[in-house]
């Protein structure tokens, strides 16, 4: 998907005949379809989410070897084997879905607010703890050692 927007940007798209500019336009419709979402990752996800173990299966196994956790509804007809937390659900039921990914979808929210807050916190910590070390004028203070003098100091006993 990247080659066929860089031969667009770049110019060399032009010097096709119809018919190819069709086929990769057709390609590229059909990547963007299938891969749109996940064409910009650069790292991989912290966790996966899935309805259907049945359907999803492939993507359950390639999460479990690249050590990514599963979150997975499990109906009665699925396999738990796979999956790192099972959520216990029916789903083939829309209404079952709805609820679950609400639940899910508000409990993320929340960890990412709870997230940012604690970031911020911690800049301002760190910025608060820089503006003092200037103050002093970035003097040592007296009475502590350094690490190298602390380790070739004998212990009292």
């Amino acid at each position: 998907m990247t080659t066929i927007d860089k031969m667009e940007k770049d110019g060399t798209f032009d010097h096709l005949s119809k018919r190819e500019k069709l086929q990769i336009s057709r390609q590229r419709a059909k990547l963007e379809k299938n891969l749109g979402s996940i064409a910009d990752l650069t790292r991989l996800p912290a966790a996966l989410f899935v309805v259907d173990v049945m359907k999803e299966y492939i993507a359950v196994k390639e999460a479990n070897s690249l050590g990514i956790p599963v979150f997975a509804m499990v109906d009665t007809n699925s396999n738990p084997d796979n999956i790192d937390f099972v959520i216990p659900a029916n789903d083939d039921a829309s209404t079952s879905i709805a609820l679950i990914m609400d639940v899910m979808c508000k409990a993320i929210d929340e960890g990412n607010t709870e997230h940012r807050q604690e970031k911020e916190k911690t800049a301002a910590a760190s910025k608060d703890n820089k503006e003092s070390g200037e103050a002093e004028g970035g003097k040592k203070l007296r009475g502590r050692k350094n690490k190298t003098e602390a380790a070739e100091t004998p212990a009292a006993e």
